[in-house]
């Protein structure tokens, strides 16, 4: 069941006072549907000044709370599509609660776009919302939910959630719901607060019988930019999603992050000095994986730092970049009903050249998991000006790691905390990082560990063969001195070529 975790940046899903939704909806041709048309549409708002839409959805629906939003489920034998032999079904996501403008849906068959009219026979009321009375108006929909027999034959689990914003999430086969995907970012992290592009309508086609693949749809709206979506969903092993972006900004757009990714980081071994927690880690992702064709992959441990940081990782030639969860064992975070170990990783893959610019990672404090705190995303080094014209493609893949051969060895744990004996008490801190791979037994003889800080001092680093993981650890100490931030990097190599990915940390006073 899909659940909505709350966005730190803004803590809403809206974009602010007086800046809510987009005019009202360009209407469709005669002649039907295409993806051109969502095109057209996007291109017809991006020429206009942004303005609200008063439609909200009505009272009662308008003032529930969480609890009477969450006992509002969709009837199953109203899923479109139900009972037709297909591998999809679509189920449609209530109002209400932080969703309170509500979205359209189409369905496009024939080349024909048919809406969806809210009813409130798609749902179930249960005991804590009440049963609707004969008067209440419809309450309309906040997003879509796809299903599919994923894990077994005939058995619909949910694949991937439209909802909020431009928010969506997906999962492969046996794992639960974690991090999200989004459309595109805004000033994310900046004092001013950021902005929320959304999607405001749906197209679903119509899949024929035996299709593998289901097409969505959607048109973006924000005060910066307008956007035509076409998503392309495959569920399995692994799921993935291809996406196509038009994208027709209002103004110059500097801050810009083109296929985010938003998850949760609360603590692991890496940092949990404040955290009071029987787990041993509590996160959705636990790092950020870079590949820079034709130079190196890099792993960078996700932190839940006491002050909002932005890092930028410049890159020539993108291959990927994903937001990764490695640990995959139940004992790594002992948690009964999250199953932490069960969350899906999500790996962004260029359809061609994106050119210059740079992987961005923004950490903000939480003090709680319920709340997600960790964006990445791509910046492209030139602004997006008003009046042009952006085309893009990029593939995600919900999988279980990095989707993508490496033959050299892979970081799958840090560990840091406060130095012993006469180290502790001049400040240092003892880092401990565990290498995995098939080829470090071989390169055992020639194998070195190379570190290096931007400020303060650091230790030799001593490897040591670790026999749970077959590969070795890393341990060094870091003494801050008088710094205030340090940057510290760490990668195997063997006669000077790279063993391992690339490890990246950032310690702050």
């Amino acid at each position: 069941m899909f659940v909505w975790r709350t966005v730190l940046f803004l803590h809403a899903l809206w974009l602010g006072p007086g800046m809510v939704c987009a005019q009202p909806r360009p209407t469709l041709e005669a002649s039907g549907f295409s993806a051109e048309q969502v095109q057209a549409f996007a291109r017809e708002l991006a020429s206009k000044p942004f303005v609200t839409q008063e439609k909200r959805i009505p009272e009662p629906w308008a003032s529930i709370d969480y609890d009477k939003h969450r006992d509002i489920r969709f009837r199953p034998e109203k899923a479109i599509w139900h009972g037709e032999g297909k591998n999809f079904e679509l189920q449609l996501m209530p109002a209400g609660w932080l969703f309170k403008f509500p979205v359209e849906i189409f369905v496009v068959e024939d080349g024909r776009a048919k809406p969806i009219t809210p009813d409130n026979s798609y749902f179930q009321f249960g005991s804590v919302v009440g049963q609707p009375q004969p008067a209440d108006p419809p309450i309309g929909f906040s997003g879509l939910r796809v299903n599919g027999p994923i894990n077994l034959p005939r058995v619909f689990d949910e694949i991937v959630v439209f909802q909020g914003a431009s928010y969506f999430r997906a999962v492969s086969s046996g794992q639960n719901y974690g991090l999200s995907a989004r459309g595109l970012a805004i000033d994310v992290g900046q004092p001013a607060g950021e902005e929320f592009p959304f999607f405001r309508s749906f197209w679903v086609e119509t899949p024929s019988k035996n299709a593998r693949e289901l097409v969505v749809h959607a048109l973006l709206d924000s005060p910066s930019s307008s956007g035509a979506y076409t998503f392309r969903i495959i569920g399995g092993t692994p799921t993935v999603t291809d996406v196509d972006v038009k994208l027709f900004p209002r103004r110059d757009i500097t801050r810009i992050g083109i296929s985010p990714l938003t998850s949760m980081f609360l603590f692991s071994g890496f940092n949990r000095s404040r955290i009071q927690d029987f787990r041993p880690a509590v996160h959705d992702s636990d790092g950020l994986s870079i590949y820079d064709a034709g130079a190196e992959r890099i792993w960078r441990p996700l932190n839940n730092p006491m002050r909002l940081q932005e890092s930028a990782f410049n890159v020539r030639n993108l291959t990927g970049f994903g937001l990764i969860q490695r640990k995959r064992m139940l004992a790594d975070y002992e948690d009964l009903e999250a199953h932490y170990e069960r969350r899906p990783s999500a790996w962004i893959e260029p359809r061609g050249s994106w050119g210059k610019g740079s992987v961005h990672l923004v950490e903000i404090p939480i003090e709680e998991e319920i709340h997600d705190n960790i964006v990445a995303f791509w910046r492209p080094e030139a602004p997006y000006k008003k009046g042009g014209v952006y085309d893009f493609g990029y593939r995600i893949t919900w999988s279980n790691d990095v989707p993508l051969p490496w033959q050299e060895a892979v970081v799958v744990k840090t560990l840091s905390g406060l130095a012993n004996g006469q180290e502790r008490k001049g400040g240092a801190i003892r880092y401990a990082v565990d290498f995995v791979g098939p080829a470090l037994k071989s390169l055992e003889d020639g194998l070195q560990a190379v570190l290096r800080s931007s400020a303060g001092r650091v230790s030799t680093p001593v490897m040591l063969h670790n026999p749970v993981t077959g590969g070795v650890r890393v341990d060094f100490l870091l003494r801050p001195d008088d710094a205030d931030v340090i940057e510290l990097r760490l990668e195997l190599k063997n006669k000077d070529k790279s063993a391992s990915e690339v490890w990246l940390s950032r310690w702050t006073k």
